[in-house]
């Protein structure tokens, strides 16, 4: 069976950056398994697994337009420390999810803590690199009418809720 749309996806894989530092990889947690052509992966990775197989192995340079998109500087503001809850100890690298203005969620860096300055970036933190990714396809099957229904996996690799 080919990968194509509807059907679950089971891999593993591992992603670095131009300089080979690895970024993020799927062992750990056990393989991903994923809904092809529900936008669950980033779009230049979706189309280089595009009618591939059980067994396959494929290595992919993804650049960011395919990837995260290209890093906005709007996206980087500077908001007061009150914002905050008094509570939370506001580190550089804290990361954090946001509303953003279409009702999604965003996830928000603390880039600097200036004083009673806080520069947060809302940019993705994979935006503007190129990524590349090595990918070995453990499965490939038909998503069942629930998983379509609900939009993820459900059992090993995939999100039951």
């Amino acid at each position: 069976m080919r990968i194509s749309e509807q059907k679950v996806v089971t891999m593993n894989y591992e992603v670095a950056d131009d300089q080979g530092q690895l970024i993020d990889r799927s062992e750990e947690g056990g393989p991903l398994a994923y809904i092809h052509g529900n936008d669950q992966l980033i779009p230049g990775l979706e189309t280089a697994l595009e009618g591939r197989g059980k067994g396959d192995k494929i290595a992919v340079d993804i650049p960011p337009e395919q990837g995260y998109g290209e890093r906005d500087e709007e996206g980087v503001q500077i908001v007061a420390r009150n914002q905050f809850d008094d509570s939370v100890e506001i580190e550089v690298g804290m990361q954090f999810e946001a509303q953003d203005d279409d009702e999604g969620h965003q996830i928000v860096t603390v880039a600097a803590v200036d004083g009673e300055n806080i520069t947060l970036d809302t940019n993705h933190p994979l935006a503007g690199k190129n990524l590349r990714f090595k990918v070995e396809i453990l499965d490939v099957r038909d998503a069942s009418t629930e998983e379509l229904s609900h939009g993820h996996v459900h059992g090993p690799g995939g999100h039951d809720h």
